[in-house]
Order: C-alpha cells, then sequence, then structure tokens
C-alpha cells in the first residue's frame, strides 16, 4: 500500500470476509471514511447477495457512513457468460465510486475488499483501483481458510450463516453460529464433499452480528426457507441492541 492522501472506502456487505478487511483496514489505521454496499437483485457472480439490507445496521454499530448501490442501478441478466455479468455488475459500483470521489478530501486512497481465494473477483476489483488510481487492501487474500476462520473468531467476530447452498449443508445450519464447532464440521464436509471452509464459493453466505469494530451488536428474528437443496434465512426484525 502506498501513503498517499485521500480516504479509504470499505467495499461491505455485512458477511464475515468484509467485516474482518474493514477491522484489518482499522487496525492498520486507514482511514476509512465511507462503506459501500451493493444490492444485487440475483444470484451474483461479484457480490454477496441475501439479507445486504442488515448492512446499514453493521454500519450504524461501525459508526461510518454507508452508501447503498441499488438494483435499480444497474441489470447484468443480458450477459451472454459469467465474464461479461462480472464485467457488468462492477460498472455501477466503479460508477458509485467516481460520484463519491469529490466528496472526500484528498479524492479515495484505496479500497478495501473481503476476497480469499477468487481470481475472477479480486482481478476485476484490481482493475478498477487502477482505473480509479488507488490501492487495494484484501488482508484475506490467499490466506489458510482455517487460520483466517480461527482468528476471525479468537478477534470476538459473532458469525451467523444466513444462506447455505452446497452438498452437505442443510437445512440446520441456518442461522447456526460460525464458531470453532462450526469449523470443524465444515473441515469435515470440505473432505468429503469439497466445500470450502469460508464459502468462498458461495456454499454459504453469513452475518457478522457482533465484533471488536463493532459499538452494538445486530439482534435477529427470522424464519428459515429450505426448497431441500438450499436455503436461507429471511429476516423478519432486526435492531441494534
Amino acid at each position: 500500500m502506498s501513503d498517499q492522501a485521500g480516504a479509504w472506502i470499505s467495499l461491505f456487505s455485512g458477511g464475515k470476509d468484509s467485516s474482518w478487511a474493514l477491522y484489518q483496514a482499522l487496525e492498520h489505521g486507514l482511514a476509512v471514511e465511507r462503506l459501500v454496499t451493493v444490492h444485487p437483485t440475483g444470484d451474483s457472480y461479484m457480490y454477496h447477495v441475501p439479507e445486504t439490507d442488515l448492512a446499514t445496521l453493521a454500519a450504524e454499530s461501525v459508526d461510518i457512513p454507508l452508501v447503498d448501490v441499488e438494483p435499480d442501478d444497474f441489470d447484468a441478466s443480458s450477459a451472454e457468460d459469467s465474464g461479461e455479468q462480472g464485467d457488468d455488475e462492477l460498472e455501477p459500483l466503479e460508477a458509485a465510486l467516481e460520484d463519491l470521489e469529490p466528496e472526500l478530501d484528498g479524492g479515495i486512497a484505496g479500497l478495501t475488499a473481503g476476497a480469499v481465494e477468487s481470481e475472477y473477483q479480486t482481478s476485476r476489483i484490481e482493475g478498477m483501483c487502477d482505473r480509479l488510481d488507488c490501492d487495494l487492501f484484501a488482508p484475506l487474500w490467499q490466506k489458510d481458510p482455517r487460520e483466517l476462520g480461527e482468528t476471525m473468531l479468537e478477534a470476538g467476530f459473532e458469525i451467523v450463516i444466513i444462506q447455505v447452498a452446497a452438498h452437505g449443508l442443510d437445512e440446520s445450519w441456518l442461522g447456526r453460529t460460525l464458531d470453532e464447532d462450526a469449523l470443524e464440521d465444515l473441515a469435515e464436509l470440505n473432505d468429503e464433499y469439497g466445500v470450502h471452509l469460508l464459502g468462498e464459493g458461495g456454499e454459504f453466505e453469513t452475518l457478522v452480528v457482533d465484533g471488536p469494530h463493532m459499538d452494538r451488536r445486530i439482534d435477529l428474528e427470522y424464519e428459515t426457507e429450505w426448497d431441500g437443496t438450499r436455503g436461507r434465512i429471511r429476516v423478519t426484525e432486526a435492531t441494534l441492541e
């Protein structure tokens, strides 16, 4: 990372990976002045999908202003392949960042991102940073998934699984806390089915309801939806404690 002036922006969904990138940026003394959340309309190759509206509560708890990129801002459904869809999905984010830059003293110094192993995501974000002439802070990149998960727990992250879509992950995982026992179970599912320990391939999605960077815990009430092979929680009420 360079020492260029300006503000840092965290690409933020409220999930564990983007939250860890934000937390690490703050721990490194980076001046994070905005969180940016993209709200996809359906399945996405680039973004965390379920319950992104809860990022608003997470941002309030973290006490950093949130910028929303809404579904109406883009439509990648006409893309002919995954590469084109990823490029299309990035356009509204990049446009939002370009609009935001004049509001920030010194412009955009850099972006934080929570990618672990996805070249698909990271290469596109790196390209966007090049075009925006800013740095990229990706503290999870190429780290061991088990060690990362354990480090998040040791730091005090409380992580809830809010969507599952992989062999071996049944309805009982919906709403489950990602703790040491869950990591051990995921390691066994990794051996048997190839499930990524951090859900990097979309096997599962998470929400951080509490952590050392948050002033107040997010309390959830929800129902579960399960179609026999995949499912998600549907939040009925969410408040800051």
